[in-house]
Formats: C-alpha cells, sequence, structure tokens
C-alpha cells in the first residue's frame, strides 16, 4: 500500500495512492495513522482522490479510525472523494457519520478551526 505524506504545522496530509481499499489495506492504513496520535501533531487529513473503489469493511474500518482520533482529542478529515466512492458510502449509509470535504484547503480549515476550539475550550466532551 502506498501512501505520500505531508506534515504541517498542525495536522499531517496523508494521500492513499492506490485506486481500491480492501479490508486488509484498511487494517493496515489504520495502524499506520494511529501511530500519529503518538506525535506532538495528532491531526491527520486523508486525501482520497486517487481512491475509486473500496469495499464495505474498508469503509467500516475509515469510519472506526476517523472515530478513534476524536476520541483522542484529535481531528481526522476525509478530503476529495471521487464520486463512485463518495456514492458507494452513501449507500452503505457510513457518508452522513463521515467528516468529509471536498477539498483539501477545505479540510485544513476544519482541522485549524477544531484545534481552535479545543485551546478555547479544552477537550471536546461529549456531555450535553
Amino acid at each position: 500500500m502506498q501512501v505520500k505524506t505531508d506534515t504541517k504545522e498542525k495536522f499531517h496530509v496523508i494521500t492513499l495512492a492506490e485506486p481500491s481499499l480492501t479490508a486488509d489495506m484498511a487494517a493496515k492504513l489504520s495502524d499506520l495513522l494511529l501511530n500519529y496520535l503518538q506525535n506532538d501533531v495528532k491531526n491527520v487529513i486523508l486525501n482520497l482522490k486517487e481512491l475509486q473503489s473500496l469495499d464495505e469493511l474498508a469503509a467500516e474500518k475509515l469510519v472506526k479510525l476517523q472515530q478513534n482520533f476524536y476520541e483522542n482529542n484529535s481531528s481526522f478529515v476525509i478530503c476529495e472523494i471521487a464520486k463512485p466512492v463518495e456514492d458507494f458510502l452513501d449507500s452503505v449509509n457510513l457518508l452522513e457519520i463521515m467528516n468529509t470535504t471536498p477539498t483539501e484547503s477545505e479540510a485544513m480549515d476544519i482541522v485549524q478551526m477544531e484545534e481552535i476550539e479545543r485551546e478555547m475550550f479544552g477537550p471536546l466532551s461529549s456531555e450535553g
């Protein structure tokens, strides 16, 4: 599995350089990205612009990965999802629970806004 990494001040942009994503590949990707939670810079933007297909188990692993980041007070935004992948995620009712943006620039904005919220209000809690 090939990925490209671009590290910025507040986040890492990880671009998956694969046309498809299987459950096994998603597990490896998850292991790779969870390591970022040990770094000073914990936020991740996952760019899927090259991805054209994935299976349902892989999609579920991405959702769990994203939840894991937020549970650890870090941002995880998925961007540049190709239309066939977006349609598939929508068909299996996962797209609506994922934090996604059309562009990498918008993903960067979300991460920066979430960082400001954490600095101002402390860790986001689930208490109402």
